[in-house]
């Protein structure tokens, strides 16, 4: 399973957020080179400085392309996986100008550095699920479907999309695959991610465990909001099962792709946080209503049968065991400063297998 990456050089961006860290951490477990390029952990604690990592990360911003492209020529990778983002609905309100040139103007730095770097055979850009013009139907959404957003990151992320699009057009174009270029890149959408060693503000189990921590009773938006929550290695499988179809120059997918829960599975705010009070009594939780001056989503679900009928991949925890796991990361960590990621990591891989 996932042989090809064992010669590999595989560069991550973002690797010090919440997505890049766990990824780091799976491609470390199974014994795979890898190299980041992120700015400093934002939070204390934080996954990245807990897991003590051993390999190397060039702390710097995806809009220093100096800095980036010389981290990219020196890493010399296969692969790069490109998680650095501005990951945020709210925040994108309060500062939409670093969305934009965060989530935009470092996805085309990313692209450039890769373009200019020929080692690199592959790049899979993470996206997320929320770049569709969501009308908040009961359907879900199919890669095909209208890209919109109707907020800053939503939008941003959507633009991310067309310019994907447009290099894969206008530089990677698949007719001329091993004529002109050497390059497969694919994007994939995927959100509402849970897991251990996220304490990123705004974000629902997060909020849930910070208060926990400190005895306090949490107030939660929205509670009738519905997504498709997925544990994190679920959908780091998919990018890791996405990269590997790149890098057998396997064209065809070289494309969109979702990764999700099967839609029977989206709960909504309240049903989530019901299942992480099963999984620790101690939390309170107390439900408002979110402030008027943000706009978020009441519905949002995704069409995940492309990845599962081509791509071979399938959620392989529903989303009470993503929850279970993830309550249980944290209760180890404030129990006695336990990190299971790589215990939930060999778990994860069990599963897999069997």
């Amino acid at each position: 399973m996932l042989e090809i990456y064992q010669n590999k050089k595989v560069f991550i961006t973002g690797n010090t957020g919440f997505k890049g860290s766990w990824l780091a951490a799976f491609f470390k477990k199974i014994n795979v080179q890898v190299q980041g390029y992120a700015l400093a952990p934002d939070t204390t604690p934080n996954h990245f400085n807990l897991l003590q990592a051993n390999y190397t990360t060039t702390i710097g911003n995806i809009l220093d392309k100096e800095k980036l492209n010389t981290a990219v020529a020196q890493a010399q990778p296969d692969i790069i996986f490109h998680l650095a983002a501005q990951a945020l609905v709210r925040p994108s309100y309060t500062d939409p100008v670093n969305t934009y040139e965060t989530n935009v103007i470092g996805t085309l730095n990313v692209l450039e550095a890769a373009r200019k770097c020929e080692s690199v055979k592959a790049i899979v850009l993470i996206t997320t699920d929320k770049v569709y013009d969501n009308k908040e139907w009961e359907k879900p959404y199919t890669e095909s479907d209208e890209l919109g957003g109707y907020d800053m990151y939503s939008s941003s992320k959507a633009c991310c999309e067309i310019l994907i699009r447009s290099y894969r057009n206008s530089f990677f174009n698949m007719a001329e695959y091993k004529v002109k270029h050497q390059v497969l890149m694919a994007s994939a959408r995927a959100g509402n991610v849970i897991g251990g060693g996220d304490w990123n503000k705004d974000r629902l189990v997060p909020d849930i465990v910070a208060a926990t921590a400190q005895n306090k009773k949490v107030q939660i938006r929205n509670p009738k909001s519905v997504r498709p929550w997925q544990h994190v290695l679920d959908s780091l499988y998919g990018y890791v099962l996405l990269g590997e179809k790149l890098l057998e120059e396997k064209k065809e997918f070289a494309e969109a792709w979702n990764f999700s829960p099967y839609s029977n599975e989206a709960k909504n705010v309240a049903e989530i946080a019901a299942i992480a009070k099963k999984s620790w009594s101690t939390i309170d939780i107390e439900f408002g209503t979110p402030p008027d001056n943000f706009h978020e989503a009441g519905l949002l679900i995704l069409d995940n049968s492309k990845a599962v009928q081509k791509l071979q991949w399938k959620p392989v925890w529903n989303t009470t065991t993503a929850v279970e796991k993830t309550i249980a990361w944290y209760k180890a960590y404030y129990d006695d400063g336990s990190i299971t990621t790589g215990d939930d990591i060999n778990d994860y891989l069990n599963h897999v297998n069997r």
